[in-house]
């Protein structure tokens, strides 16, 4: 089923947490990474990395949960996290979606007997599902940094790999070229005007024009292309929508495109 997903701007990317998502194309697809952001500021004195998946029955083609899928990662999670928290005091890093597999990523402070008690507990709970499991010492949290942190951090960045997330959430894989949407808002009509015939160069279509007086920004365009959504082609294309717009004094208000389920 395909629909149009709006996607829109707003003033901050953060929550009342510091956890934010992200997505990153692998040689066999799409991974989605979610990470706590305030553990690059302050880290707890845990030097050793706890990496634990398992396989999601319930998967749509892109490697991504259907929604019995998200409730048997949640079973998973959950006991995991009760397990860890009965043997040594840790932290939650991160989170792994990909091919299908979910993962948890523990920093923890004493591994002493955690793998045997994590087996035991996998093999009592959850006997044939494909289990990850690894731990092994991370005195600089090289794992967190190196493989979780967001590269190109921003929060303009974040904002559209949070809504690429959403995408992939509904059976996306993020490939080829689509129709995507853009919305730019201007405070007067000529520089709307201006904006409108420099996008039409670059083979944008213009696809509507309004006005609301109510609004700061009362002049209106919405204008389209063909292009990738890939996470390093959409961040170029809203980088350069949003300098462009800014440059003659409007502001870039977001982006919409059509989910296209793998088949």
């Amino acid at each position: 089923m395909t629909f149009l997903i709006l996607l829109f701007f707003y003033a901050s990317v953060y929550s009342q947490n510091d956890w934010v998502e992200y997505v990153s194309i692998k040689n066999d697809g799409v991974m989605s990474v979610s990470i706590d952001l305030s553990l690059d500021l302050y880290k707890p004195n845990y030097k050793n990395l706890l990496v634990v998946g398992s396989k999601f029955s319930n998967c749509m083609k892109n490697g991504f949960p259907e929604e019995n899928g998200l409730d048997e990662i949640f079973t998973f999670s959950d006991s995991i996290a009760l397990s860890i928290e009965k043997l040594t005091p840790n932290r939650l890093a991160g989170f792994l979606t990909y091919q299908c597999m979910a993962f948890d990523v523990f920093y923890v402070k004493d591994t002493t007997g955690l793998r045997e008690n994590l087996n035991k507990m996998i093999k009592g709970n959850f006997k044939g599902n494909q289990i990850y499991l690894d731990i092994k010492r991370d005195k600089s949290w090289k794992y967190y940094s190196d493989y979780l942190y967001p590269r190109n951090f921003s929060s303009e960045n974040l904002i559209d790999h949070g809504y690429l997330n959403d995408l992939v959430l509904q059976g996306d894989d993020l490939q080829g070229l689509r129709k995507v949407e853009h919305w730019m808002y201007f405070k007067n009509l000529e520089k709307r005007k201006q904006f409108g015939e420099k996008i039409k160069k670059l083979k944008f279509s213009l696809e509507s024009i309004s006005y609301d007086r109510d609004d700061q920004f009362p002049y209106h365009l919405k204008a389209s292309r063909k292009d990738s959504i890939t996470p390093e082609s959409i961040y170029k294309l809203t980088t350069m929508l949003r300098a462009l717009s800014g440059s003659m004094g409007g502001v870039y208000d977001g982006w919409a495109t059509e989910v296209r389920k793998k088949e």
